[in-house]
């Protein structure tokens, strides 16, 4: 059964992950989720409230459910997936210094095999130095971080960049997740 991973960490957005958590496995892919150590995740919704009296400038950030990683980045190896999805949220901030994630990504890359990112995620992408002269997109406010990594950030709902997919936002889900199973089909015929 062809397998994808999807690393992530405490705050790691809901809809960023769900979403793609249970996509993949409906298309008859086995998703191992993975994080610095195998145990219970938090996850959190991000949003900018819509009906706030006081408005807010960013995100807010409200628990979410939770979801257990059955894997710690240290025990894998990017021989173990036919692709990675890297969801959102905070936890890319703070994952992103792991070095056996990094290890992980930059194996994943280095064999060719489709690589999803979307909102935050790109910052493990460019702690990972995968996006330096590529197209990319993000979240907006992560446009920095891709230029910092060396990419070009675009504002479009779906880039392909190579073995890269991006997205800026859950609300991309729906064509982020088309264009990352054509990629992975595509790869798994090759």
């Amino acid at each position: 059964m062809p397998t994808i991973l999807m690393p992530l960490g405490d705050a790691t957005e809901a809809l960023d992950t769900f979403y793609p958590f249970f996509r993949l496995q409906e298309e008859g892919y086995k998703v191992i989720v993975c994080g610095p150590e195998a145990r219970l995740y938090h996850t959190v919704l991000h949003e900018i409230p819509p009906d706030s009296s006081i408005p807010w400038d960013i995100t807010q950030e409200r628990p979410g459910y939770f979801i257990r990683s059955t894997a710690a980045f240290r025990d894998l190896k990017g021989s173990d997936c036919d692709g990675m999805f890297i969801s959102g949220g905070r936890a890319p901030e703070y994952i992103r210094y792991d070095k056996d994630l990094l290890r992980l990504v930059n194996e994943v890359n280095d064999a060719g095999k489709p690589i999803a990112s979307v909102c935050h995620g790109v910052e493990i992408l460019t702690a990972a130095n995968i996006i330096q002269g590529k197209k990319v997109t993000t979240v907006a406010k992560c446009k920095l971080d891709v230029e910092q990594g060396g990419g070009t950030y675009v504002n479009e709902e779906v880039v392909l960049a190579g073995n890269l997919v991006s997205s800026r936002t859950w609300h991309d889900n729906a064509p982020l997740m088309r264009e990352f199973l054509a990629m992975i089909k595509a790869n798994l015929k090759s």
